[in-house]
């Protein structure tokens, strides 16, 4: 009859109905993003202020949170770090690998095409009068697959590896923003070393003078060897930490060198000896900051991973369905190959299940469960980290803003007691011990404020860190 090879043909094809039934299905459990309990408010901060948002996977670098300073030379470093820093490079190159193992995973779910041709002449035996039976095959065609993403495995794949790279995405920016920070604490540390450097030599001047005095009273009579002694000692103490602030100078040079990824003796940063003010910190910060910690977003999305490898584990438990087809010539001959008679072709699915494995697939869930259990932890952790260093930030900044202007005081107080001594040693009414002692204050009063202004400047670099960029740009947004 002529339509029954036409139905016949047909066939295979009416098995794609229910297979797309199939398919529908997925063994992938609902992602929810792991609960946390957290506070309502800062403790350091304002009262009833709300602190947290889920955080959301970082689409972008973070903003130039460091133009806050207004420094140019600052400004200089931190993009020559973003160019030539080969931690970021390192990073950008897992991304693409990530980003490309992704179209790995999305290309499992499109059909195969593959083509082949051969031709072998081969003996096959002997015939009767002795000579020897040769064949010639040739063949020409072509083949197609496709596997059926019954159950979500294929799929559950590409979940998962989108959310890797979404996690590398966000790995990238974190390692920028880590970056940055460091650039900016170790030239504001390169600048207190000059900061100390010319003190130090102011210092030394002052020192100087006062040996000479020393000396010249000496010869007068009025002092004592053991005073020009004393003089002398203190004089070659300071010496000893200028070198010292002048190595530690040096050693920041070079480790800012590496940070903008160049050699040391190709990098020179000139001194200034300038430590820039400290932005002024809010007082009570947006609860939106928190939802750009691109290290909270990384691992809320390498819970999303986990979960879908749970739903690739358990798709393993269901057979798999391949459907084929090939088509194409083969015969004797290369001259006839390509017409009717050679012609050959197949078409149908085929189906595989696992019967027994000894616990393999059972043990893979559960494997898979645990690193889900092993993910969410790490974000769960990653969010009362990232409290904590706000929290510490901010009790840090207003504690170190507070002890600035106590220290400043000191020094004035130290000043005053060295110029009222100074002028009691002239006279004759006191030691030259006093004078020594009150010199001592005054240097180490100076040192500490220069200190204290170097801490905080790295606390406010820590809380912008800590909160993946500058707070100005939330504070406008509307909400």
């Amino acid at each position: 009859m002529p339509w029954t090879l036409p139905i016949r043909r047909a066939r295979p094809f009416a098995l794609l109905a229910p297979l797309a039934l199939l398919a529908a299905c997925s063994t992938q459990p609902p992602y929810e993003r792991p609960a946390l309990e957290v506070p309502e408010a800062f403790k350091e901060g304002v009262a009833g202020s709300s602190v947290w948002q889920a955080a959301q996977p970082m689409d972008s670098v973070p903003d130039a949170w460091w133009t806050l300073f207004n420094d140019p030379a600052l400004d200089t470093l931190q993009q020559q770090a973003q160019d030539a820093n080969q931690n970021i490079a390192l990073s950008v190159a897992r991304l693409r690998a990530a980003r490309a193992a992704v179209g790995s995973s999305r290309a499992q779910l499109l059909p195969t095409l593959g083509a082949n041709a051969g031709a072998t002449r081969a003996r096959s035996g002997t015939a009767a009068d002795g000579s020897a039976v040769l064949a010639t095959n040739a063949s020409v065609g072509l083949s197609a697959g496709w596997e059926l993403d019954l159950w979500g495995r294929l799929s559950g794949g590409v979940d998962a590896a989108r959310a890797s790279a979404q996690a590398s995405a966000d790995d990238l920016a974190a390692l920028r923003l880590s970056v940055q920070a460091t650039v900016a604490q170790t030239y504001f540390s390169l600048r207190t070393a000059e900061a100390q450097g010319r003190l130090l030599r102011e210092t030394l001047d002052a020192y100087q003078r006062s040996w000479d005095l020393t000396r010249n009273r000496y010869r007068a009579g009025v002092a004592s060897s053991a005073d020009v002694a004393q003089a002398e000692a203190q004089y070659k103490s300071t010496q000893a930490q200028l070198i010292e602030s002048e190595t530690s100078r040096a050693q920041l040079e070079h480790a800012l060198a590496a940070l903008a990824g160049r050699a040391p003796a190709a990098f020179s940063l000139p001194p200034t000896a300038e430590l820039p003010p400290p932005p002024p910190v809010p007082a009570q910060l947006p609860s939106r900051l928190l939802e750009r910690r691109p290290d909270i977003a990384a691992a809320e999305r390498r819970v999303a991973a986990a979960n879908a490898q749970v739903g690739v584990a358990r798709a393993a438990f269901f057979p798999s369905i391949t459907l084929s087809a090939s088509a194409g010539y083969r015969g004797s001959s290369i001259g006839n190959l390509l017409s009717a008679p050679n012609l050959v072709w197949s078409l149908g699915p085929a189906l595989a299940a696992s019967l027994f494995d000894g616990g393999a697939r059972t043990a893979a869930v559960e494997s898979a469960r645990a690193a889900q259990d092993q993910a969410a932890a790490t974000y769960r952790q990653t969010v009362i980290t990232a409290l904590q260093e706000v929290e510490d930030s901010l009790v840090a900044g207003a504690a170190l803003e507070r002890e600035q202007a106590v220290q400043a005081e000191a020094v004035a107080a130290a000043q005053r007691a060295l110029e009222v001594v100074s002028n009691q040693y002239r006279a004759g009414t006191v030691a030259y011990l006093n004078v020594l002692s009150a010199q001592a204050t005054v240097l180490s009063a100076q040192r500490s404020l220069i200190d204290v202004r170097n801490r905080r400047l790295a606390a406010v670099t820590t809380l912008l860190k800590n909160v993946a960029g500058r707070w100005s740009a939330v504070e406008q947004a509307p909400g």
